[in-house]
């Protein structure tokens, strides 16, 4: 069998192999090669990648300033001799070159003086450290299709609490680990603790990764998910250092050729590979929490047709309405998106073209959640799949007659159909067998049904 044979027996073993039908690790293998073949087709796309390098070039402008801050918060604490054994981590892959790179970055850092930059610098210092978070954020929001950022009071206190709380956390672990290596009373468990020991870099790594994915995106994440995909990316680092110090101590001509511009050269390159680690773990949590998500070809972000786009609107004008007359906790954009298992780009673009419509008003909540302006029995159905139809799109240029006319009976065949009825008619419309999805040609269901987040658990 050739390598193209056997590739395309396992993507029809993928795609075309019903795993509900399959034992329980059949079926884990089945959502393991699928959620990979979609990721390596998102970094194959070009976005990964260019994320990636978009976080290099911030990494590099914002990383003695960050440095700075931490090595300042760790110094108050008395622990920033722990700065270099935390780059010297890092770096490990770098051989020699990551040696020598540690020592100058921990030189020039150890002697800047926040104290005497004055009130401007140290405000510089402290947006040039914030302003690398905030390109994380956006970068993970765009993996989880989330448009809307944090509010910019709620992104100071959590940016701050990563930049002051996350390395106190990092090097008290360290600390603690150290520690009980060295303690009297536990060497009757000093084997067990040197197996630990070589664990705790995996585990902290792993972890970081965890945390970032958990806390950085501005939605609601898994722990779950975030530790399948933290766990990938942790092994896929540790992998991709060992095989990057493998090339450096095996080839030595880089040197030559690059001479004084080695040490940044190559650090650039493990700073991107970094990244892209980074990014494709969290594309791998956004898959296992959103499995819906997982397509053979490529989905577009939002509904792709006008037909999808008026369903869409109809399902969460439904969803909203109903909770509305039911005295229910309203709606958010993620919830919606998760009960009707769609992307949450496509269902903002929805709640904000009723907005802008005039039908909806967004609650100033955390998060923020949508409800209708006025009483639905007041709102004319015809105006809820206008809002929707109108939104966005500009009016094409020309005047034909006969087509104006042709339109001009088409909305009012739709204005007759329509006629008498509400947004109150369409939430309190009696239940049917159906699906939410929007491509669907049955009616919504309205019967109860538990939340996406515990159907994928």
């Amino acid at each position: 069998m050739t390598l193209t044979e056997a590739r395309r027996a396992l993507a029809r073993f993928a795609w075309e192999t019903d795993p509900h039908s399959r034992p329980r690790p059949i079926a884990a293998l089945i959502g393991a090669l699928r959620v990979g073949a979609v990721v390596v087709r998102d970094v194959a796309r070009g976005e990964l990648r260019l994320q990636a390098m978009g976080l290099v070039y911030t990494s590099l402008l914002a990383l003695i300033p960050l440095l700075a801050v931490v090595f300042a918060v760790l110094k108050a604490f008395g622990a920033h001799g722990l700065l270099k054994p935390m780059l010297l981590h890092f770096l490990a892959p770098l051989e020699d070159t990551g040696v020598e790179l540690t020592h100058h970055i921990v030189a020039f850092v150890s002697k800047m003086r926040v104290g005497l930059l004055g009130t401007v610098g140290v405000g510089l210092l402290l947006y040039a450290s914030v302003s690398l978070i905030r390109k994380i954020e956006q970068a993970f929001n765009s993996i989880w299709q989330v448009k809307r950022g944090r509010r910019w009071t709620r992104r100071l206190s959590d940016y701050f609490a990563v930049i002051i709380i996350g390395p106190l956390l990092f090097f008290m672990a360290l600390g603690v680990t150290a520690s009980l290596s060295s303690s009297a009373w536990l060497k009757p468990l000093a084997g067990f603790l040197s197996i630990a020991a070589k664990l705790v870099p995996y585990v902290l790594v792993i972890g970081a990764h965890a945390l970032a994915y958990v806390f950085i995106p501005n939605t609601r994440v898994r722990v779950r998910s975030a530790l399948v995909g933290a766990t990938v990316a942790g092994i896929l680092w540790q992998s991709a250092g060992f095989a990057l110090a493998a090339v450096v101590a095996s080839s030595g001509q880089y040197r030559v050729i690059y001479a004084s511009l080695a040490l940044l050269i190559l650090f650039m390159i493990w700073l991107y590979l970094s990244w892209l680690i980074v990014l494709i773990g969290a594309s791998i949590a956004y898959y296992h929490q959103h499995p819906e998500r997982i397509t053979r070809e490529p989905a577009a972000a939002g509904a792709s047709s006008v037909r999808q786009r008026e369903r869409l609107g109809l399902l969460v004008a439904r969803r909203i309405g109903e909770h509305h007359l039911n005295g229910k906790a309203p709606w958010s954009a993620e919830q919606l998106a998760q009960r009707l298992q769609q992307p949450l780009a496509a269902v903002e673009e929805t709640l904000a073209a009723f907005t802008a419509a005039g039908l909806l008003v967004a609650a100033q909540r955390d998060p923020v959640v949508y409800l209708p302006r006025q009483a639905l029995e007041t709102v004319p159905l015809l105006d809820v799949l206008h809002a929707v139809r109108a939104h966005g799109h500009e009016t094409f240029g020309g005047n034909d007659e006969a087509v104006t006319t042709l339109l001009g009976d088409i909305d009012a065949a739709l204005a007759r159909a329509l006629a008498g009825k509400t947004w109150r008619d369409l939430a309190l419309a009696p239940p049917r067998d159906g699906s939410d999805h929007p491509g669907a040609d049955v009616a919504p269901r309205t019967a109860a049904a538990p939340p996406a987040s515990a159907r994928l658990a």
